[in-house]
């Protein structure tokens, strides 16, 4: 496990944004969406969703997180993808946090088990683990509780305002 400095392709945080905002539901489906044969009984289909209500459990220290790189593709989190943070829980072996290691801003897994010093693991092969010593700066900002990344091209340009 050796520190890996940063690179243009590893994974960092591109902008923080907050959520305090007044909510805003979005329409929710009534069924599960059925990935097999399409059910000709979805007529009866929205009610509201809200994020804040079924999503964000603690809205006074959740964030959002621009990603920037590919060192956490294996975790399924891609370069342009917009990460729910939540700092009001404690970081555990094996979450995905945003950490600040000698004051930048990184996404990776926690790796943090009993007679092991803890270290950062980037989901992609090409990056090494990241050690943590008491040497450095070290400081998890929060826990990554959901992530959104586009399906289509055409919507990969989006960003918010």
């Amino acid at each position: 496990m050796n520190k890996h400095s940063s690179s243009p392709e590893e994974t960092h945080v591109l902008s923080i944004t907050s959520l305090h905002r007044a909510p805003r539901p979005i329409p929710e489906a009534l069924e599960a969406v059925h990935a097999g044969f399409p059910s000709v009984a979805q007529d009866y289909f929205f009610s509201d969703f809200s994020f804040d209500e079924n999503i964000i459990t603690h809205p006074a220290t959740t964030y959002a997180v621009r990603v920037a790189g590919d060192s956490m593709q294996g975790a399924g989190i891609f370069d342009g993808d917009l990460l729910l943070v939540d700092r009001a829980l404690d970081a555990e072996d094996s979450d995905i946090v945003i950490a600040a290691l000698d004051g930048e801003l990184t996404v990776k897994r926690l790796i943090a088990q009993p007679g092991v010093p803890p270290y950062l693991h980037p989901e992609n092969p090409r990056y090494p683990n990241i050690a943590i010593s008491d040497l450095q700066d070290f400081l998890i900002w929060g826990v990554v509780i959901g992530n959104y990344h586009f399906l289509s091209r055409k919507d990969s340009s989006w960003r918010p305002a």
